[in-house]
Parts: C-alpha cells; sequence; structure tokens
C-alpha cells in the first residue's frame, strides 16, 4: 500500500476500545435517528407528490432526483476528509439542525402561498448536503460504538429500520395530506428533527485524537491530502474499486426507475397517491424482511457472498416490475417485495465489510468516496431518465435496470478480486 496510505495509519494504535455497555449509548442515538427519519421520510414524500400533482413531469422529477443526488457525488470526498477531522457528534448536529431550518423556511412558503418548484429543488439540494456530512459520520461513529462481531446484525437493524420507514411512511404521509396542509407537514419534519440532535448532548461518542498537520501546510492542502489517501486506500484494494465501479452502472440504470415511481403509478398503472403508498410499501415490507433475516441470520460467512445472492435476486424483483402488464398492479407489487428483501442482503454486509476493514481514522474519508463512485453516474440517468420515460415509459428503466444487475452480479462472480474482497 502506498506511503500515503500507510503513514501513520496503524490500525491497533489507532482503535478505539468499545465500552462494555456500549447498547445503551448507541440505541440512545439509533432511537433519535428513527424518529427523526419519520418526519423526514413523510416530508419527502408530501413534497414528491405535490410536484407530481402539480406538473405530472417525470423531468421534472428527475430533475429533483439529480438535484439531491449532487452534494454526494462533488462534495462526498470532502465532506469524508472533514468528518475525519472534526467532532462526529457536532457534525452529524450541526446537520441535522441546518436542514430543519431549510424545512422551516419552506414551510413559511407553502404557507404564505409562494412555494414554487426551484425552492422544492435547493430544499433537496440542502437535504442531500446534510446527509453527505451526517451519513459517513454516523458510519464511522457506529464502527466506535459497536463491537465488530455485532456489525453484520447492527446493519441487517438499519435496514430493517429503513424497510419499516417505508412502508409506515408512504401510506402515513398519504394519510397526512388528506388530513394536514403541506406546511404542517413540513413543520412537523421540523419538529421530529430534535429527536434527532438532543441525544447527542447526553451521549458519549469515541473520537480519535486530534491529529496534527505541518505548520507550512495550507488548509487546502492538508485537505486535499486527506482525500487522496481515501481515493488512494480505494484504489490499492482490487476488488472493493471494481465493485464501485460496477455499483456506478447499476445506478446508472436503476436510480431512474425508483425515483420515477410516482410516474409509474399515475400514467402507467392509472394509479393516485393510495397506490404509490402500496408500491413504496411494498418495497419497505421487503426490507423488513431482508433486515431481520439478516439480523438474526448475520450472513454467509464471507460477506460478499451474501451480496451477491442479494444481487440477483433483487434483479429479478426489477424485471419482474419492468414486465408487469398495466392491469397487473399487484404483480408490480411482488417484485418490489421481492427487490426490498434483497436490499438489505446487499447492503449490510457491504457496510459491515468496510466497518471492518477500514482503519477508524479513514473510515469518513473511505466511506464518502465510496458512495461518491457508486453514484458518480446517477446524474447522468437522471438528465436522460425524464425525457426517455415521458417517451417510453418509467416501466422500461425498471426492465433495463433488473437485466444490468443480473448480468454484472454474474461477471463480478468470475472475478477473483471481487469475490475474495475480504482477504
Amino acid at each position: 500500500m502506498s506511503e500515503a496510505i500507510s503513514k501513520g495509519i496503524d490500525r491497533q494504535a489507532t482503535e478505539v476500545a468499545v465500552p462494555s455497555k456500549w447498547a445503551t449509548a448507541f440505541f440512545t442515538i439509533w432511537i433519535g435517528q428513527a424518529f427523526s427519519l419519520v418526519g423526514s421520510r413523510v416530508g419527502d414524500f408530501a413534497l414528491v407528490w405535490w410536484l407530481t400533482k402539480t406538473t405530472s413531469s417525470a423531468t421534472v422529477l428527475a430533475t429533483a432526483t439529480l438535484v439531491a443526488l449532487l452534494p454526494g457525488v462533488i462534495l462526498g470526498p470532502i465532506a469524508g476528509a472533514l468528518v475525519d477531522r472534526w467532532s462526529r457528534k457536532w457534525v452529524m448536529a450541526i446537520a441535522d439542525s441546518i436542514v430543519a431550518l431549510f424545512a422551516a423556511g419552506l414551510a413559511m412558503l407553502v404557507l404564505s402561498g409562494t412555494l414554487q418548484v426551484w425552492h422544492i429543488y435547493v430544499f433537496m439540494f440542502m437535504r442531500s448536503l446534510g446527509g453527505t456530512f451526517h451519513w459517513p459520520a454516523m458510519q464511522a461513529s457506529t464502527s466506535m460504538m459497536v463491537p465488530k462481531t455485532q456489525l453484520s446484525r447492527v446493519a441487517g437493524m438499519n435496514q430493517t429500520l429503513q424497510g419499516v420507514m417505508s412502508v409506515l411512511t408512504p401510506p402515513l404521509g398519504a394519510f397526512l395530506m388528506e388530513l394536514l396542509p403541506l406546511h404542517t407537514i413540513m413543520t412537523l419534519d421540523v419538529a421530529t428533527a430534535a429527536f434527532a440532535v438532543v441525544p447527542l448532548f447526553f451521549v458519549f461518542i469515541p473520537q480519535l485524537p486530534r491529529r496534527e498537520f505541518a505548520a507550512e501546510q495550507s488548509v487546502v492542502v492538508s485537505l486535499a491530502q486527506d482525500i487522496k489517501a481515501g481515493i488512494l486506500y480505494i484504489w490499492h484494494w482490487p476488488g472493493m474499486f471494481i465493485l464501485m465501479l460496477v455499483a456506478t452502472l447499476l445506478n446508472l440504470t436503476i436510480n431512474p426507475a425508483m425515483s420515477l415511481m410516482p410516474i409509474l403509478v399515475t400514467k402507467y398503472f392509472g394509479g393516485d397517491v393510495l397506490q404509490l403508498g402500496w408500491l413504496e410499501s411494498a418495497w419497505g415490507i421487503g426490507v423488513i424482511g431482508g433486515g431481520v433475516l439478516l439480523s438474526v441470520w448475520g450472513g454467509f460467512h464471507r460477506k460478499i457472498v451474501t451480496s451477491m445472492i442479494g444481487l440477483i435476486g433483487a434483479a429479478v424483483g426489477f424485471i419482474v416490475v419492468g414486465l408487469t402488464p398495466p392491469s397487473l398492479f399487484w404483480m408490480a407489487w411482488v417484485g418490489m417485495l421481492l427487490a426490498g428483501f434483497m436490499n438489505p442482503i446487499i447492503n449490510g454486509p457491504f457496510f459491515a465489510i468496510l466497518q471492518d476493514a477500514v482503519p477508524s481514522e479513514l473510515q469518513g474519508r473511505v466511506f464518502t468516496v465510496t458512495m461518491s463512485i457508486a453514484a458518480a453516474a446517477s446524474p447522468l440517468g437522471m438528465a436522460i431518465a425524464g425525457p426517455i420515460s415521458d417517451w417510453l415509459g418509467v416501466q422500461v428503466w425498471f426492465l433495463i435496470g433488473g437485466i444490468t444487475w443480473l448480468m454484472a452480479t454474474l461477471v463480478m462472480g468470475l472475478i477473483p478480486a471481487v469475490m475474495h474482497l475480504e482477504e
């Protein structure tokens, strides 16, 4: 491994011991994040449906998703380098607070009757920017607060939580939109953010010793070196680098399909907000099932095998959705259920590999570089998805995505560097 990576990275010297009573501290934060996630998901559902009903345009939805992707793709490595320098507790608290502030501003625009599409674009950008800092901080904190033997199970719990949110928030969002105006829903988003921020002030999160930087180095130079170290770490891990390139291709094909699901429901299946809620809930129910299975089972001894099986199953689910006739909505529901079930089986072991293998002081950078590479093609996919979906239909994207996932997984199974990723 290059000197830029290995210098000063003695894993035994930098690793922080996990307290014996780790569960109380970790789950205090985890539960607060779960409550906040409810408000965020309901708010996002309401905004997406507002865009759908106001514009009926796949291009508008694709643009909204593109705007939300840009911070992670462009600023992810910078955010990761800063997370490795700063207090991860404060990164999470400030990120959540800023997003809540913008949600409050959006609620005021709705209340005054001046809300426009571009306002929602700005809010989605800021929500994503906050997540670009919050997510690596939470992941890196998890690896320092949770014993390594429990990381796969905690990853399964995280995936289960995502599934529960996917099940609950679409019908809850649809129900609340029938009862409450949009500005009240956004106010609830602000209120639930407190559940994520407040526990951070009362729970100790282990922090690596503060790093010293050469006096002659400018902040920009030292930050650039940190980012370079994260990129080189992935570069010198061939299996992970190949996996990230393939993930880029996969995101190019399936992210547009998932983002344009409201158009699939309204234009292809002739449904309304209730049908959208059912389809999104199918994904969530599947994620819950897969997350519970992973939490209990923990996956195969070789985590990459678990992820590869999940990729094949998800591919089949997406193909089913793409082949569903307009009159057989239940068939698409089953396809989404299968794809959702496989999602934790894919992601849980993958993140456990990163948390277990990457030194703590590099995790913020490696996590964000990994996600930035994987998401790099998504903006291109979203840029072409809107016009093509307006022309051919969103269901085409599910079919293309499923076939691509299946073929890519079969090819990766023939690459030793990928199949022996953990070694």
